[in-house]
């Protein structure tokens, strides 16, 4: 096997975040469930962005921003998404590379603009997102560079980007890639709405195509259709992969078969945005290890990362991760 180039490269929907303040009774009027991930099309994209309050925008997308957690904690990563050639594309692809990660993907020339993630942030700090995926969609297997994608120790995919079958073909591509030359592959089950939408898919990933596995406690409990943590992780155990499986401020718990590391929460003074709180887990955790460190340190440096990104508003790092690990 030859040396990787990369530590890490991420797949996902390229977008940029757009993220406002918003009290409960106010997505109640837009008829929004709080604390979940909603697709919309460019109408309802424009009417919600209409009727948000001041915002800060920045480039984000899920895998983007484990990307960006990677860069910040030294690490090398690279990126696979679709943005169109317009303002919102350079600005993702420049704030990308500024950090150094790679992205080389030919922007598309025609069709949809540029993904945009509309998020509010409630009093509590829970977030909603609207999110319209625009070019992102376009992603295929031709934008699939096989070598490119061999070059990474691991591949990362956002479950959000498993959604159009041109977009499943691409990830089985890079999956296929990834293992061909000796690497490994892994997931985010990302949302719950997700799950709901493709459980027997993602199941068959888990069992047939995965190494590691990232989840929530109610995404897991929904792939495995449990009504306990404690079941859903007794299930994981028996995929005989990495199950990284995340608890919010009860910490997390790595199993693999017979193995299982709890690792306590990182402490927070004040939680303001948990956006990007599962994106930098994934940053800290395959950080260390693409580093080859145990289980449990890496769940600590998922930990660190996170508990970083929940500290202000926006879903990428603040400060240098580097400096804190």
């Amino acid at each position: 096997m030859t040396d990787a180039i990369f530590d890490v490269l991420g797949m996902g929907n390229a977008m940029v975040d757009v993220l406002s303040h918003a009290e409960d009774a106010f997505l109640d009027e837009l008829g929004l469930a709080k604390g979940t991930m909603h697709l919309i099309d460019e109408g309802r994209a424009v009417d919600i962005y209409g009727a948000m309050g001041p915002g800060i925008e920045m480039s984000g997308g899920s895998a983007g921003n484990t990307m960006a957690g990677i860069a910040s904690l030294g690490g090398r990563g690279a990126f696979i998404g679709k943005v169109r050639d317009d303002q919102l594309g350079d600005v993702f692809a420049h704030d990308l590379q500024s950090i150094g990660v790679s992205f080389e993907v030919p922007r598309a020339t025609e069709g949809p603009a540029t993904g945009r993630c509309l998020i509010f942030v409630s009093p509590d700090a829970q977030r909603t997102m609207n999110t319209y995926l625009g070019a992102g969609r376009g992603l295929g297997p031709a934008d699939i560079d096989e070598d490119y994608v061999a070059s990474a120790r691991i591949v990362y995919v956002e479950g959000y980007l498993w959604d159009t079958d041109a977009a499943k073909a691409a990830v089985l591509k890079a999956f296929d890639a990834a293992h061909g030359a000796g690497r490994l592959t892994s997931l985010t089950l990302s949302d719950p709405f997700c799950v709901d939408r493709f459980r027997g898919e993602f199941r068959d990933l888990v069992s047939n195509h995965l190494d590691v596995v990232f989840a929530n406690e109610v995404e897991i409990m929904s792939l495995y259709e449990v009504d306990s943590f404690e079941a859903a992780m007794e299930r994981a155990r028996r995929e005989e992969k990495v199950m990284v499986l995340t608890r919010s401020e009860r910490g997390s718990v790595v199993v693999r078969g017979g193995e299982t590391y709890a690792v306590e929460a990182e402490p927070v003074a004040r939680v303001v945005d948990t956006t990007g709180a599962g994106d930098l887990y994934a940053s800290g955790f395959l950080h260390g290890f693409t580093r080859g460190l145990p289980l449990d340190e890496c769940a600590r440096l998922g930990g660190v990362a996170a508990a970083e990104v929940i500290s202000h508003v926006g879903a990428r790092p603040g400060v240098l991760l580097s400096t804190l690990v």
